[in-house]
């Protein structure tokens, strides 16, 4: 609409504002400028929602049975464990709802409005549709706005829709179906002023709002069950059924073969306590947990523990460009002048590098450099041993290029003292300075632009040698296309010389100004970048980029990073191509696409649900407000720490410290190694579990005399659990872990091959556990001392087993028996604890166990040694046939 429509729309004055009356009337009608409460769940009902978990009610059940067993400790610290974890769930939950609380934060603020014809302030809940709001450099935007009047109005929007750079407002009616990106009218709640000022009416508020839409979005967007989470829920379901049939087998059986009722009872029980393994949900705990410390130490924070898992299990990384793959520091890459190209090297703000000058460039160059720091009002400063910029990136990248060739900005200001300037303006497309040179006390304009405004300004272009001649339109605007074609932001400088005419302003500066070159910069990729997108395809994982920014741009840099090729992604989708894409055509679209550009929230959000659709597990990498609702949706959200908003942070997983993609890689191979410790565990401490419950029920079947009480079992679960098990947490990722593909997210958290394993140790344990209680039995033994040699073994076989689950598929010797000294530590500190049951009276009466002699330590260690054996060679003739 034109501005004229919107004041009759909206029945406001655009000189005088709403009266007061009116906006009374509006607010009870509209509602507060605020984003909506989420209506969430209850804090009770939030609680109880930790509990509703399969392995909790396996864990509470445990609890309940050794309670009913008179262990009280054991009972109170498996419940200890399962408030913890509640505990820990809640906590996430809770943390999750911030990125709500982090949206509507953004636009609580005050602003000034003109109402009964005065300029006020108010608070920004106060506003309302139809509100005359007055913005100036600094100012946080309130409301959407749209612009009645301005002067050099620009808006920072990278954090709703990924400019990289300041955008340049103005009053011009657009074209129906204008992206949000591209509205120069507008200007958007939660956005900043960088420079200017400006009048605007405001046409929507609160939830209405494109702030308000993305609100929606991260409230409806799904926070998904990480494969871990999904894997051990199936487990725990199956786990359940199996203890209780076996548990319900036991006790009928032992009925019907007229055993007594209690003594069955007795029985069934210690089978389920047997067969819990209530070590699990500590060891997964800790694991992640160590994985968090190892992945802070690779500057990758965790703010949600499953989500380490996850990033092992990652096949799609769509990233941002602009801070993660780029350095978010604009960089003069070329510079071209009427005589001849040039090179820059070096990257971001700090002035290393050079111009790779053939000698050619002489004045030309020198003034274009010139030019391009002294008309410019950013500074850049070193600072904690790092460089920063104060004002606009495009002119600080002029900075440093300039420092690059000796030329110094305070020294520049002092020989060049300013005296007035022409800012730039959307409508003019330049920028002109005035200065004193006080080398000749003549007066020098410095003028730079748009590449077609300045060159139709000048009246000659300016050679090597300093001279003047006809200006070449055809061949600058030539040079700028090539190097636009390069992704490239291409500005060009000018000059009109100290006997040029007089007067300094918009009107009288056409005609007489003097090309002297092209100055072609971008954000360049992270150095560490392309090596790590290398590394993610050579792991299996697909990296995407979705940006905001401009086509040109992303396909340059993705063409750097090796994101796009002529075999598989040869082109850059904008947001435009997705909305004209049928529906049968989009998912594969996305599928084939690597780089996105000119996206929307919703589309970003959309491109992520689809790709989930897919089958695939997708981490998303984003630091503005417009990257929230896709972070939330994603299987894993990646968020800046130092570009990032508090929106992203709050609803990502995980936020990098160094913003550098090259984390990502890291962290994914740390993921791997954690769910691969997971798994060793969960391989480990199985056929224990397996071969206790499967010892009771031989025994119940048999109607023989129990070989392991429940007090024996709950001892082997309990101590070897944490002085074994636990020690793979700490197990060192095995080599050509980021040479396999990724997991497929369908795949059970055990394969078939260890499933078998599973069952032959189980098989082991309880065969050699009734041998060894056979024979001490047969030999004289009273049931003690039986009973003691069973769960000695039960320890031993543990132990044995324990090494060859360092690695799931290689021999141990051949990981380095030294590489994790935890367990070593572990084994010595479980073979004392042994010792102490086995040896000290108070435990013995406890246990219900007795001394052994050395004959029966020898058998025990045979059997151990034997079923090492078993599994070394299990391994072998599957990695054979394999």
């Amino acid at each position: 609409m034109s501005g004229h429509e919107v004041v009759l729309l909206l029945e406001t004055d655009p000189q005088r504002g709403l009266s007061g009356a009116e906006v009374a009337r509006r607010l009870d009608r509209y509602g507060r400028n605020v984003l909506p409460a989420a209506g969430g769940a209850s804090v009770l009902r939030r609680i109880l929602r930790q509990f509703h978990n399969p392995l909790i009610y396996v864990l509470i059940a445990s609890g309940v049975v050794t309670a009913i067993l008179g262990e009280y400790v054991d009972s109170a610290v498996i419940f200890a464990v399962v408030l913890i974890n509640a505990g820990i769930g809640y906590a996430q939950e809770s943390r999750a709802e911030a990125a709500l609380d982090s949206l509507r934060s953004m636009v609580r603020t005050e602003a000034r409005v003109v109402r009964d014809g005065e300029a006020r302030t108010v608070s920004s809940d106060e506003l309302v549709p139809g509100d005359l709001v007055l913005l100036e450099a600094g100012d946080k935007v309130p409301v959407d706005l749209r612009l009645v009047r301005l002067a050099e109005l620009r808006v920072d929007e990278s954090a709703l829709t990924g400019e990289s750079v300041p955008v340049d407002k103005s009053e011009a009616e657009l074209p129906v179906g204008t992206p949000v990106a591209d509205r120069r009218n507008m200007v958007w709640s939660g956005t900043l002023v960088a420079a200017g000022t400006g009048t605007g009416i405001a046409v929507a508020t609160g939830a209405d709002t494109e702030l308000g839409q993305i609100h929606r979005l991260v409230g409806a967007a799904e926070v998904l069950a990480t494969p871990l989470t999904r894997k051990l829920g199936r487990f725990s379901r199956v786990l359940t059924v199996v203890i209780l049939v076996l548990a319900a087998v036991t006790f009928g059986v032992g009925l019907l073969r007229g055993q007594d009722a209690v003594e069955t009872f007795t029985a069934a029980v210690a089978l389920a306590v047997g067969a819990i393994p209530e070590g699990l949900p500590a060891a997964v705990t800790i694991t992640l947990a160590i994985g968090v410390t190892r992945m802070a130490r690779r500057r990758a924070v965790i703010r949600r523990l499953p989500a380490i898992e996850t990033l092992g299990s990652t096949t799609v990384v769509c990233s941002d460009k602009t801070g993660t793959l780029t350095e978010n520091q604009m960089t003069v890459r070329a510079l071209w002048t009427p005589d001849g190209g040039y090179e820059v090297t070096g990257s971001g703000y700090r002035p290393a590098g050079e111009i790779r000058d053939d000698g050619r460039g002489g004045e030309a160059l020198r003034w274009t450099l010139l030019a391009g720091a002294g008309c410019n009002d950013a500074r850049i400063r070193e600072q904690d041993g790092g460089w920063t910029l104060a004002g606009d990136p495009t002119e600080g990248a002029m900075l440093v290029v300039a420092a690059k060739a000796g030329i110094d900005q305070d020294e520049l200001a002092a020989d060049w003292p300013r005296r007035d300037t022409i800012p730039f303006d959307s409508a003019r497309q330049f920028m002109a300075t005035l200065h004193d040179e006080r080398a000749t006390d003549r007066a020098v304009v410095l003028a730079k632009g748009s590449v077609e405004r300045i060159v139709s300004m000048c009246r000659a272009e300016m050679a090597a040698d300093g001279a003047l001649r006809p200006v070449r339109a055809e061949a600058a605007l030539r040079a700028a296309e090539e190097l636009a074609g390069r992704g490239l932001r291409v500005l060009a400088t000018a000059v009109r010389p100290p006997d040029g005419p007089d007067g300094f302003d918009a009107a009288s500066l056409p005609g007489t100004l003097v090309l002297t070159g092209l100055q072609a910069m971008f954000d360049p990729p992270r150095s560490a970048a392309a090596p790590a997108v290398r590394a993610c395809h050579t792991a299996g994982i697909d990296v995407k980029m979705i940006t905001g920014d401009h086509a040109a741009t992303a396909g340059a840099i993705a063409r750097q990073l090796g994101l796009l090729d002529e075999d598989r992604h040869d082109r850059v989708v904008t947001g435009t191509d997705l909305d004209g894409l049928p529906a049968e055509r989009f998912s594969d679209a996305v599928e084939r696409a690597a780089v996105f550009a000119r996206v929307s929230p919703a589309q970003k959000l959309r491109l992520v649900e689809t790709l989930q659709e897919r089958g695939h597990v997708v981490a998303v990498t984003g630091d503005g407000v417009n990257d929230a609702p896709a972070l939330r949706q994603a299987n894993i959200g990646v968020a800046m720490a130092r570009s990032g908003t508090e929106v992203a942070k709050e609803a990502a997983d995980m936020v990098l410290t160094d913003d550098d993609f090259a984390t990502i890689e890291a962290a994914v191979e740390e993921g791997r190694g954690v769910f691969d410790n997971i798994t060793k565990f969960i391989v480990w401490t199985l056929p224990t579990n397996l071969g206790e419950g499967l010892v009771v029920l031989v025994a119940v079947v048999l109607g023989a005399t129990l070989p392991l009480l429940p007090t024996q079992i709950l001892w082997i679960n309990m101590t070897t659990a944490v002085l074994l098990g636990l020690t793979l947490a700490f197990e060192p990722k095995e080599t050509g872990i980021m040479r396999r593909p990724p997991r497929d997210p369908g795949r059970p958290l055990l394969t078939g091959a260890l499933t078998v394993r599973i069952l032959l140790v189980a098989a082991l344990l309880v065969a050699g556990a009734w041998w060894v209680f056979e024979w001490e039995r047969s030999n004289g033994a009273d049931v003690a001392q039986a009973r003691t040699a069973a769960l000695n073994l039960f320890v031993v076989v543990e132990m044995f087993y324990l090494f060859s689950c360092r690695s799931l598929t290689r021999s141990a010797w051949r990981i380095g028996f030294f590489t994790n000294r935890w367990l070593l530590l572990g084994v010595a500190a479980q073979a004392g604890c042994q010792l102490a049951i086995t040896y000290l009276p108070p435990l013995n009466g406890i246990f219900g166990t007795a001394p052994i002699g050395l004959d029966v330590w020898l058998r025990i260690l045979g059997v151990g040694a034997v079923a090492a054996v078993v599994v070394a060679v299990d391994k072998r003739l599957r990695r054979n046939l394999g």
